[in-house]
């Protein structure tokens, strides 16, 4: 077992994950007498994940490769996203959780994320070359789509918004003509304006006002933005020290365990402790596009890539929110936020990844052979 977690685990992300792990522990720990003992909890979904990515670093994903395990795994995430939408309940304005046993529940959409990546590498790989061909980008573009108006429905918005960017990124990282890039663009602000028209409820159009406006009502439908910049700023640059958050603490800053705990690590920490998270951040990004490329086939280098799309859309949306540059869109920083159903997605991701070292290349072959992935 040791040799096998020396062989396959990349402990250089493991180190960078360990710090903010406690960072966030530690955070959410700061207020354990008003959170009812949300550490703790937090605690227990973090040793399962690592149980998790441990173990699914020992298998072999080459299995993934086949089409028909994928379009299984597409059907479930489907099947899944129909359950909620029956057998869910309502928290935060949407219809995004089921309930298992009344002990904890899980958010499926976040596992659906990864399924979206697991198709779309499958589905480029074999089409790398031919994507200049509108009609790959339309194929791709109806999977998606089909997910994400199920999200939409729910509606959980943020979720849906991080299913599009993963798909375009991936569009984009897998080659496509700037006249259909133009018509990708075309296309979704058509889309938006068909939402804002008929899909987008009252407070989902008063948050993208607030995004246009912060300051227009920062009593009403801008306060947790409005909070959220104060609180970032407020740790100037050493921050106010752990357990002195007074924004968090008193409770002006609303979901500083989840949604917000960025600014509420911001107010403790100050602009040294966000700079040491960037970088451990960076850091863990850097790894996975590394072994990306060294996959031994496109398969593995467009999973890798869109696992790294993946996190880089949860920081970008999450610390735009905190800092009043994005609408607040209820989505999670990756690794911090409280929550199980996002962290075992998280790891799940990883550990696929690291799976995939075992028959890693130096030297990508399909750069050096131009070949296809065999199905």
């Amino acid at each position: 077992m040791i040799k096998l977690l020396r062989s396959n685990i990349d402990w250089y992300i493991v180190g960078a994950l360990i710090p903010i792990l406690a960072f966030s522990l530690l955070t959410i720990h700061s207020f354990t007498d008003q959170t009812d003992g949300l550490a703790f909890r937090q605690t227990i979904w973090i040793g399962i994940s690592f149980l998790l990515m441990f173990t699914l670093s020992s298998l072999d994903f080459r299995f993934f490769r086949r089409s028909h395990v994928i379009i299984t795994l597409y059907g479930l995430a489907v099947a899944f996203l129909m359950s909620v939408l029956a057998l869910g309940f309502v928290a935060k304005g949407a219809k995004s959780w089921i309930s298992l046993g009344g002990l904890f529940s899980i958010q499926p959409v976040e596992l659906v994320k990864l399924v979206l990546i697991l198709l779309l590498a499958k589905y480029f790989s074999r089409r790398h070359i031919e994507i200049a061909h509108i009609k790959h980008i339309i194929v791709s573009a109806i999977y998606a789509g089909i997910l994400v108006f199920l999200v939409i429905l729910q509606p959980d918005f943020g979720s849906a918004l991080t299913l599009m960017a993963i798909w375009f990124g991936m569009v984009l990282v897998s080659g496509i003509s700037k006249k259909h890039l133009a018509m990708v663009f075309l296309i979704g602000m058509i889309t938006f304006a068909g939402l804002w028209n008929f899909g987008f409820k009252e407070y989902q159009k008063a948050r993208i006002i607030n995004f246009i406006h912060p300051l227009a009502d920062i009593r009403g439908s801008g306060y947790n933005a409005y909070q959220a910049m104060v609180t970032v700023g407020s740790g100037q640059i050493t921050g106010k020290g752990i357990g002195y958050g007074t924004q968090s603490r008193l409770r002006f800053l609303p979901e500083y365990q989840t949604d917000f705990i960025f600014a509420a690590f911001s107010e403790e920490w100050g602009f040294v402790g966000v700079i040491i998270l960037f970088i451990l951040y960076a850091i863990i990004i850097g790894r996975i596009l590394m072994w990306s490329m060294r996959g031994e086939t496109n398969f593995e280098i467009l999973y890798g890539v869109g696992l790294a799309i993946f996190f880089m859309v949860h920081l970008t949306i999450n610390i735009g929110m905190n800092i009043g540059i994005m609408p607040v869109t209820g989505i999670p920083i990756p690794f911090m936020s409280y929550g199980g159903s996002h962290l075992l997605t998280e790891f799940v991701g990883l550990g696929i990844l690291m799976g995939m070292r075992k028959y890693s290349r130096t030297t990508h072959k399909d750069l050096l052979q131009n070949e296809f992935v065999g199905s």
